[in-house]
């Protein structure tokens, strides 16, 4: 999409809740990465479609996607982790200010070590994965066990920019490293026979995965 169309769709948005533009604002200028605006409304209204009540989010940051989430969808519980303890603090202080706290469950740890603490909540019919990305096939892989019968998972930041299908020379080892794996991911998402899933070239790159 040109500059120009995307940012005319961008501004027929309308403006989010006093605290959710903070946390934008916050995130920009301590450069913070959070879900692109484009990306995270593709992502609620899928989520809109799909009414789950109860969401796993691997990778909290500062809260803003889980905020986004329990805005979006006022009957939903969501359970989110982070292993960035500071990060993590901050998430807490926003998701305290907020009105959703009650329904916005934060746990500290690495999410490959935490796995008891998220099973206590139940199964989830949604997870939304937006972590470490060269991880993001054992967390799949890890949590897919607790989705429902007709769960989805949507993973952000798979194109990474759009380098994942054009990596420029200049870029660092440890970049073209991180494409490879991200290709890799897409292409075992895209031939996994349990699950239907579909990339949208929104934000960062959203894909969205149907058990069959």
């Amino acid at each position: 999409m040109n500059g120009k169309l995307h940012d005319y769709i961008e501004k027929l948005y309308d403006d989010r809740p006093a605290l959710l533009m903070e946390m934008e604002l916050f995130a920009k200028d301590e450069n913070v990465p959070i879900m692109e605006l484009d990306g995270i409304e593709v992502l609620l209204q899928w989520l809109r479609f799909q009414q789950p009540a109860r969401i796993l989010e691997v990778g909290t940051a500062i809260g803003y996607s889980a905020l986004r989430m329990a805005d979006a969808l006022p009957h939903t519980e969501i359970v989110t982790i982070d292993r960035d303890e500071n990060r993590l603090n901050q998430a807490k202080s926003f998701i305290g200010r907020s009105v959703f706290k009650d329904r916005v469950h934060v746990i500290y740890g690495d999410a490959l070590d935490v796995k008891e603490q998220v099973e206590a909540f139940g199964q989830y019919d949604a997870i939304f994965i937006d972590a470490a990305k060269s991880q993001y096939g054992r967390f799949f892989e890890l949590y897919e066990s607790l989705l429902t019968k007709n769960g989805v998972i949507y993973t952000d930041n798979v194109l990474f920019k759009g380098l994942v299908a054009d990596p420029t020379p200049e870029l660092s080892r440890n970049v073209k490293q991180l494409l490879r794996k991200l290709d890799r991911y897409n292409q075992w998402l895209m031939n996994n026979k349990n699950y239907q899933t579909v990339i949208l070239p929104v934000g960062d790159g959203l894909a969205i995965s149907k058990k069959r």
